[in-house]
């Protein structure tokens, strides 16, 4: 969102806003709930999730620094359709339906979201989209690691995620034992207990553009 309307629209929005920090694994909003406000997350990265009807938990999203969360919520007077929990350490700025929808009103923003709602779409069309799934994976991962300010890590400087093998594989919408086997084809990148660890961003980004290649 921070792209499309600026960094001066942007600050404009966190002065009207407070902040508020989360731990990883925090749920920063819950699916159910009434749209009551709009966080813009300042750092971190946050994962975005449904409980479907059948009682499945779906992986949507990743969301990283200069994204709005729980917007749509506020915009169509209606319930958190999703929730929202951090992956790392964050940092949001608060700022109530009220304020927001004046905020917008007052800055005709009404089209930008409209734009912002698009490529989330489009976004979420590509994550899922066919291909290789280890190429998939690995500019899955690489995106992350992109949105949470890492994207100059150094070889040797390690980014942790807090996820899943099961979460990638939600995301990807493959089997587990898939996003395993996948996962060994790509050397600088081990898992831990709910954790993803990625060792060497450059050779992850490298291998894959190799991948898709």
């Amino acid at each position: 969102m921070r792209r499309l309307v600026g960094d001066e629209v942007w600050s404009d929005l966190l002065e009207q806003s407070y902040p508020r920090r989360h731990s990883v694994g925090d749920t920063l909003l819950r699916q159910g709930d009434p749209g009551t406000h709009v966080l813009a997350l300042c750092a971190g990265v946050v994962k975005v999730t449904r409980r479907e009807q059948s009682g499945d938990l779906a992986l949507l999203a990743f969301r990283g620094p200069g994204e709005l969360l729980g917007e749509v919520a506020v915009l169509d007077d209606d319930v958190r359709s999703a929730s929202i929990e951090a992956i790392s350490h964050c940092s949001v700025a608060v700022l109530s339906k009220k304020d927001f929808l004046r905020f917008v009103t007052e800055r005709d923003l009404f089209p930008v979201l409209v734009r912002y709602a698009l490529a989330r779409l489009r976004e979420s069309d590509r994550a899922r989209g066919g291909g290789d799934p280890a190429a998939r994976l690995a500019a899955s991962l690489v995106s992350l690691a992109d949105i949470s300010g890492r994207s100059a890590t150094a070889p040797g400087q390690r980014l942790e995620l807090a996820l899943t093998r099961e979460e990638l594989a939600q995301h990807l919408r493959v089997s587990r034992n898939t996003v395993t086997a996948c996962l060994s084809e790509l050397d600088h990148v081990r898992t831990g207990r709910m954790r993803v660890f990625i060792d060497d961003l450059p050779a992850l980004r490298r291998a894959a553009v190799k991948l898709d290649g």
